[in-house]
């Protein structure tokens, strides 16, 4: 990279990539991976949110729940563990062991997330 390419609003600045490499030296599959990985981590949020702005500064975002949407849509949460539990259960149910099922139902639903 050329000291233009780290001016560039899309890259991360050379400190961030040099934090990201001394966080990623106990990396297993090694800090090339781990910091590849947060620069596009990095990269999509920056984008993001240039887009949000645009939206926002254009009036284009006429309805009050668009950008959020947006953000909610392009970053989902990762599921729960209880939500995943609950996901597999429905995937793996047997309509000959449907009260095991509900009992297993009704104790995750119980679990906060």
């Amino acid at each position: 990279m050329t000291q233009q390419d780290y001016r560039h609003p899309i890259a991360p600045p050379p400190e961030l990539v040099q934090q990201w490499y001394d966080q990623a030296k106990q990396d297993p599959c090694g800090p090339i991976n781990w910091v590849a990985v947060r620069a596009a981590q990095w990269g999509a949020d920056k984008e993001l949110e240039a887009c949000c702005d645009w939206l926002h500064w254009q009036n284009l975002a006429t309805h009050r729940d668009l950008i959020p949407s947006l953000r909610a849509g392009r970053r989902p949460k990762v599921p729960s563990l209880k939500e995943r539990a609950l996901e597999a259960m429905h995937r793996n149910w047997n309509p000959h062991n449907n009260d095991d099922f509900a009992t297993i139902a009704r104790a995750l639903e119980q679990l906060n997330d």
